[in-house]
């Protein structure tokens, strides 16, 4: 494939891996944090699989984030259940990084609905988790729908404020599908987190509408959002209202438990079969039908392609996967050292 084809451009201040070398960087650096290698290897897969579909902010660069956060020094014991029925689960994520907790928790999930067609499943005592499309991918291949929804502490504003009240607050919905399943997954802020700290690392500038600094004032600095600033809601008050609904809901998941915080972390997940509504089979048709039709409407001027939802990241993950991840210099250099120690 010539270089006019690559997904990523190459440049001076930008580094390219391919994905074994992304995995041994990233084993290495997250094994200097404190990991073990099979703690680690689980925190690479999702940080790679983002990056190979293209959210270079989700990708490697949140090993510094991890590495960084205060929590990660403090004590850990394995994640454990700590209420459970047949088709329900309340888990303690003993302090880990959500990149590992909330993947158990997801794992939990799948086995409830496989032994009873449903399951929910909340989390607490965890933190930074990653994409929910990447649990939602899990449940969905595995031949499940499902609902994932995370709360956060304290770093969007809620409309009309000057300081912030609610997380990023995602909400992702995910079916299965041929060949691959539809997942939906957004954040409710204008911006995640993890993409504020990464523009702060590369200088680079916010765009409009994305935060206020600590006197409540539009910024474009993500140093002065991160910095007793916020961020904004994403889509005005229906953003908010979403993301408000999604703190209320995560506290079911126990968000409120560790520390006493109604404005803290929390997951939740609800998974089912769809054959507790329908044959599956009738469902796959339909789903199939559903996509075509939506791939089938006329399209403006200058649109070569109607996508749906996650077909963008699955295909530029297949290409990534043969091209390489491209991620920042600064970046690199700075998760290679962690690795040296």
């Amino acid at each position: 494939m010539n270089a006019h084809a690559l997904l990523d451009t190459d440049t001076p201040g930008t580094v390219r891996l391919t994905v074994e070398q992304a995995e041994n960087l990233a084993h290495g650096a997250l094994q200097h944090i404190g990991f073990t290698l099979a703690e680690a290897r689980i925190i690479a897969a999702h940080l790679i699989d983002a990056a190979l579909c293209g959210y270079r902010f989700a990708g490697l660069p949140r090993i510094l984030t991890i590495a960084e956060d205060p929590r990660t020094q403090e004590p850990r014991h394995a994640p454990r259940i700590v209420h459970e029925t047949n088709v329900s689960a309340m888990m303690d994520g003993g302090n880990y990084v959500g990149y590992y907790s909330v993947y158990r928790a997801t794992q939990v999930a799948i086995e409830k609905a496989g032994k009873h067609g449903f399951a929910i499943v909340g989390l607490h005592n965890s933190h930074l988790s990653g994409r929910n499309s990447y649990y939602l991918e899990l449940i969905a291949r595995a031949g499940y729908a499902g609902i994932h929804v995370a709360s956060a502490p304290p770093v969007v504003v809620p409309i009309g404020g000057r300081q912030p009240a609610l997380g990023t607050n995602p909400i992702a919905l995910g079916v299965p599908g041929t060949p691959d399943p539809l997942i939906f997954d957004m954040g409710t802020a204008a911006l995640m987190r993890g993409e504020v700290i990464l523009r702060k690392r590369t200088g680079t500038p916010l765009p409009d509408g994305a935060g206020i600094d600590a006197t409540g004032a539009q910024t474009h600095d993500p140093a002065a959002v991160l910095d007793g600033g916020g961020i904004l809601p994403f889509g005005g008050y229906k953003g908010y209202g979403l993301s408000v609904a999604i703190q209320a809901m995560c506290l079911m998941a126990g968000a409120a438990l560790p520390r006493g915080r109604v404005q803290d972390y929390g997951f939740l997940f609800v998974v089912f079969d769809p054959g507790l509504l329908m044959p599956r089979v009738e469902f796959a048709r339909q789903l199939e039908e559903l996509k075509a039709r939506i791939k089938g409407v006329p399209r403006q001027p200058g649109c070569d392609e109607i996508r749906l939802p996650s077909e963008r990241a699955f295909r530029e993950r297949e290409q990534r996967r043969r091209e390489g991840i491209v991620i920042d210099r600064a970046v690199h250099e700075a998760i290679a050292a962690l690795a040296a120690q």
